[in-house]
């Protein structure tokens, strides 16, 4: 598939949905928010990239503590809503930008910081998209990469990128620990550090945030119900359909 043809379908699986996930509380709640703020602590006059920004959550939670964020993002709908919440919340210093992740329209050295949270499952090319996010970055700038994360294990990987996909057309790949650890360096950047988080997903919702179609939704049940009982305990997958994952919180610096 061509990155062009990619990207036709990224935007039309998030246009439709853009405001189901700005109301998502997968999206809307997480512990990664805390640090986040953490980390801006005393940056009152910091640049801050939300990249893949979805529906903003990361921007509306940075923004009362620094000078400026750009909420940036494929999906123009998605940005329309970023806008729309942001002056309901009162946050004049977001402003939004649209474009891929692997060509970022901004010069070098832009911004203290670039948050990237569940987006880079997206990305055409997550190693041009992390040499983008080092370019953009002010010498010593910190970046911080939040995602879905693929455990590994062949049996495991194979089964998780199975229902993403059947779930969401435009998902790329979750990648492993490993993977990211290496692309990031390759990027010329230095990791900070790395931990996991769980995140649980309820069936219903998360088919439901995505319109999956009927058939899909049909084919990752069944294959929940086919899939051998190691595979079946480490998702925790439950008898609704609802199951764990790995997430990643990965801290660069340039």
């Amino acid at each position: 598939m061509t990155t062009s043809v990619h990207t036709d379908v990224v935007q039309r699986q998030f246009g439709e949905q853009a405001s189901a996930y700005l109301s998502s509380t997968v999206h809307a709640q997480g512990t990664e928010f805390a640090l986040l703020q953490a980390e801006l602590a005393g940056q009152g006059a910091a640049r801050v990239l939300d990249l893949g920004c979805g529906a903003g959550h990361v921007s509306f939670h940075v923004a009362p503590l620094v000078k400026q964020v750009v909420a940036y993002d494929l999906s123009q709908q998605m940005l329309d809503v970023v806008a729309s919440a942001a002056v309901d919340k009162g946050l004049g210093n977001v402003v939004t930008v649209r474009g891929a992740a692997e060509r970022l329209p901004f010069e070098d050295g832009e911004f203290d910081f670039v948050f990237s949270r569940y987006s880079a499952h997206h990305w055409s090319d997550l190693g041009l998209a992390l040499r983008e996010v080092r370019r953009v970055l002010k010498p010593g700038g910190v970046a911080v990469f939040i995602d879905v994360m693929s455990p590994g294990s062949p049996l495991l990987d194979t089964y998780l990128q199975s229902v993403e996909v059947l779930r969401d057309t435009s998902h790329v790949r979750d990648y492993s620990a490993g993977e990211w650890l290496r692309q990031v360096n390759e990027a010329g950047l230095q990791v900070r550090s790395h931990t996991r988080q769980r995140l649980l997903l309820e069936y219903s919702s998360w088919v439901e945030r995505m319109r999956t179609p009927e058939v899909m939704r049909a084919a990752i049940r069944q294959l929940q119900q086919a899939m051998g009982e190691e595979v079946r305990q480490y998702y925790q997958i439950g008898e609704d359909g609802s199951f764990s994952t790995d997430v990643l919180v990965l801290w660069a610096q340039r």
